[in-house]
C-alpha cells in the first residue's frame, strides 16, 4: 500500500509522483489535486477534450494505489445506474416464498390489522441493505480504504442528475428514502469531475468543487509528454512533430488535435522508423491527428509549408 500522507506531503511531491507515473503537468495542477486531497473536496476539471482530464484521475488511483470507480455519462441517466437500485429479482423471489408460507406467517393474528402488521415486517425486508445493488456512486462510499471517483463528461448529463450529485459532493452522503442516509465508511472518495465544456455546468455543482483548467500544454510541456509517454522518440523528432502539432492549433479546424492525438502520432513515426518529418510522410499519417476529413483537406492545402516551419523551428 503506498504512503499516501508521505505522497500528499507537498505540491511538489504530488508533481514529482505524478511524473514517475508518467503523468506531467503544470503546478497549477499538482496544486488542484495536493487540495482536493487535504480539503476532501471534489475537482471539477474543465478543458478541451483529450488534454488529460480523465487520465489525471486513473493516474492518480494509480499514484496512491486506490480502486478508481468510474462513471461515465451520458444523456438520461439516472439514480439506477449511478447511485443504486433494487434486485427486482430477489425481490420476487422472495415474494413467492413468502406467498407459500403465508399461512404461517399470519398463523395466530387476530383481525386485519394484526395479518397488517405481521405483513409489513416482511415488506421491510425487502427493501434493506441485503436487496439493494449499488452502483459506481455508492460503492465509492463504500470502499472501505477510500478511492478515486471519476465522474466523466459530466456535461453530457442533464441538471436532474446534477442535482442527484449535489449531497454527496458536498457531504459524502446519500439519502435512501426506504433504509435513511448512507455516509462514506471511513475514507471520502478523492472525486474528480470532467467536463468537456458543450454545456454550462449549474452554480450549484460548481460551489462544491474546486475549478480547475487543463488547456493545451505550450511547446515545452507537451514535449516532456512525449518523451514521458514515448521515451523511444529521437530528440530532433520529437521537437519537429510538438511544432507542427502547434502549427495546427493555431488554424480554423473543427477538432484541434488533442495531447492524446500527439502521443498516438508520436508512436506511428516510431513505427514507421522515420528521423524527420517530410511531407509525404504528413500527408500519408494526418489521419492520426485530424478526425474530420474537411480538416485534412484544408491541411493538405498548406502541408509544405507548415512542415518546413516544424523542421526549423
Amino acid at each position: 500500500m503506498a504512503d499516501i500522507g508521505q505522497i500528499a506531503a507537498s505540491v511538489d511531491s504530488l508533481k514529482e509522483h505524478l511524473g514517475i507515473h508518467h503523468y506531467i503537468c503544470s503546478d497549477q495542477i499538482a496544486t488542484a489535486v495536493y487540495l482536493a486531497f487535504h480539503l476532501k473536496k471534489p475537482v471539477l476539471i474543465e478543458g478541451p477534450p483529450g488534454v488529460g482530464k480523465t487520465e489525471l484521475a486513473k493516474t492518480t488511483a494509480e499514484m496512491f494505489e486506490l480502486p478508481l470507480i468510474r462513471l461515465q455519462c451520458y444523456e438520461g441517466l439516472d439514480e439506477a445506474k449511478a447511485l443504486y437500485e433494487w434486485k427486482y429479482g430477489k425481490q420476487l423471489l422472495y415474494t413467492q416464498v413468502l406467498k407459500e408460507t403465508l399461512e404461517e406467517v399470519l398463523q395466530g393474528a387476530k383481525g386485519f390489522a394484526q395479518s397488517i402488521e405481521r405483513l409489513h415486517e416482511f415488506g421491510d425486508i425487502f427493501f434493506s441493505e441485503e436487496f439493494l445493488e449499488p452502483r459506481p456512486l455508492l460503492k465509492a462510499l463504500r470502499e472501505e480504504h477510500g478511492c478515486v471517483l471519476l465522474i466523466d463528461e459530466v456535461d453530457k448529463s442533464d441538471h436532474e442528475f446534477e442535482a442527484l450529485l449535489l449531497e454527496i459532493l458536498s457531504d459524502y452522503q446519500v439519502s435512501i428514502p426506504e433504509i435513511g442516509t448512507i455516509k462514506a465508511t471511513h475514507e471520502p472518495p478523492i472525486v474528480f469531475l470532467t467536463s468537456n465544456n458543450t454545456r454550462e455546468i449549474s452554480d450549484a455543482l460548481k460551489r462544491r468543487c474546486l475549478h480547475l483548467y487543463i488547456p493545451f500544454p505550450d511547446v515545452e510541456l507537451e514535449q516532456r509528454i512525449i518523451h514521458a509517454r514515448v521515451p523511444e522518440i529521437p530528440p530532433e523528432l520529437r521537437k519537429q512533430l510538438v511544432a507542427f502539432i502547434h502549427e495546427l492549433r493555431d488554424l480554423d479546424l473543427k477538432k484541434s488535435p488533442a495531447i492524446s492525438e500527439t502521443i498516438d502520432w508520436a508512436r506511428t513515426l516510431l513505427l514507421l522508423h522515420t528521423d524527420r518529418l517530410d511531407p509525404k510522410l504528413v500527408r500519408d499519417t494526418l489521419n492520426v491527428i485530424l478526425k474530420f476529413q474537411e480538416d485534412i483537406e484544408n491541411v493538405e492545402t498548406e502541408l509544405t509549408t507548415l512542415t518546413s516551419k516544424a523542421v526549423k523551428s
